[in-house]
């Protein structure tokens, strides 16, 4: 059995799965009619889905869920959900409809800057860099003209460019820092475009410029790139009403004692960097599962937030809270750079029937749902874990994947289902149940 091979990539899809099954499975044949079942039954969707990546072959599915009656600056939307952990659309569900009896979210955009970097070494004389900096950004603005001018037709383009001096702390290393406005494209292709044009102009310049001596005409770009890291893509989602107004609690908690209690974790949040990871993953559940719906980048996204987090030097929670005045506000700071045209938006047949939706929003609106749906995760988190516990709802909701894993009939789910209303959901207790139905022992 060979494990290596030449000219992977310019095979067939079928013949690389071929090539799979027989080296890395038991069952080959088996296997390659499962994997080929999970193929799309239209070729010309299989063929986008194909597009997204190299080597495909086959598809993988998550479940692609909705969580309705989400109030946002007064308009009801229903969010398309796409994520395999259990609970996670029945608590942004739950915590959209106890908002909606209460005023819904309000949701804010505060920016829309998005960033890009040219890193380069240069050993010259730094004040005639500055003297001539000036000349070089209008050269900059200068040669990227053709490729700003569509964006610029639609309010958007380069906000400013900036020369950072890093030499300080690595040796003749600099920057050019620039801030773009991309309208509704998550616009990595664009800034990648600008930031290598920047990179040819820089070099030419200071070849050419009469204020620098041979030995200081050299550039070294080391790198042209966008960050992932948007601090001033910022979006705002809260709620708040009177604390008298949240209601009444699982055994006898009263509003008050509630809030408190919610608010005293989301203080815990920000003094420890252990609970705030916990936190802020259950922010990322609502966040990710909306973004990956949208065909928007998680990835980037999720590394945002977490540099976002740890933006005062210690990694704190990206939500607050206050209770004042008789008063509960609770609300979210989320950087974002996401996209409603372009990339994968309009190619994915599922992400382009997300934005219908949602209402084909544009990139700020798509921001503002984003934001609200992850506020509405943590909000059903914390209000779990100071109540009830975190458990009883989210093992519940797992029930019927441990049934699966038992290989539990129909009968034997719906018994299993009205046994368990009342009783402690674990993969122990429903292996019992099971063996007590069967009469027999049940595989672990």
């Amino acid at each position: 059995m060979s494990r290596s091979i030449s000219g992977f990539s310019k095979m067939s899809k079928r013949k690389k799965l071929r090539w799979i099954v027989e080296n890395f499975f038991k069952d080959p044949e088996n296997v390659m009619q499962e994997l080929v079942s999970y193929w799309h039954k239209n070729e010309e969707s299989q063929k986008i889905f194909d597009g997204f990546s190299e080597n495909t072959i086959s598809n993988y599915f998550l479940p692609y869920g909705v969580a309705p009656n989400f109030v946002i600056n007064g308009k009801t939307y229903v969010v398309p959900m796409v994520i395999e952990e259990s609970s996670v659309v029945a608590a942004a569900s739950s915590a959209a409809k106890f908002w909606m009896e209460r005023g819904g979210f309000q949701v804010d955009v505060l920016s829309m800057t998005k960033v890009g970097q040219v890193h380069f070494n240069w050993s010259g004389d730094k004040e005639k860099l500055l003297r001539v900096w000036d000349d070089l950004k209008e050269t900059l603005y200068k040669d990227t003209e053709s490729l700003t001018e569509n964006m610029r037709n639609r309010g958007g383009g380069i906000l400013d460019i900036e020369l950072l001096d890093f030499t300080s702390q690595e040796p003749n290393y600099y920057q050019l820092k620039a801030d773009f406005h991309t309208c509704d494209s998550m616009g990595a292709n664009f800034i990648n475009s600008i930031l290598e044009s920047f990179s040819k102009s820089l070099v030419g310049f200071m070849k050419r410029h009469p204020v620098f001596n041979e030995e200081e005409r050299g550039v070294e770009i080391i790198m042209s790139i966008l960050s992932n890291y948007t601090p001033e893509c910022l979006v705002r989602a809260k709620v708040e009403c009177p604390v008298a107004d949240l209601g009444n609690f699982p055994d006898n908690m009263t509003a008050e004692t509630f809030a408190n209690k919610f608010y005293q974790a989301i203080r815990i949040a920000h003094i420890d960097p252990y609970r705030a990871a916990t936190h802020n993953k259950g922010i990322f559940n609502g966040i990710d599962a909306v973004v990956v719906a949208t065909a928007n980048d998680f990835r980037a996204i999720e590394a945002c937030g977490h540099t976002y987090a740890a933006k005062d030097g210690q990694y704190k929670s990206l939500s607050h809270c206050t209770v004042e005045n008789g008063t509960f506000k609770f609300w979210l700071d989320l950087p974002i750079a996401l996209g409603t045209v372009g990339g994968l938006t309009k190619l994915h047949p599922i992400a382009k029937r997300s934005l219908e939706l949602l209402g084909n929003p544009d990139a700020e609106e798509l921001m503002k749902i984003i934001a609200a749906t992850g506020l509405a995760q943590n909000f059903a988190a914390i209000k779990s874990l100071v109540t009830t516990g975190i458990q009883k709802g989210h093992m519940k909701m797992h029930l019927a994947n441990i049934l699966n894993t038992f290989k539990a009939t129909d009968a034997e789910a719906e018994k299993a289902t009205a046994h368990f209303e009342e009783e402690v959901v674990s993969h122990h207790s429903v292996r019992e149940f099971l063996e007590s139905l069967r009469g027999q022992s049940v595989g672990s």
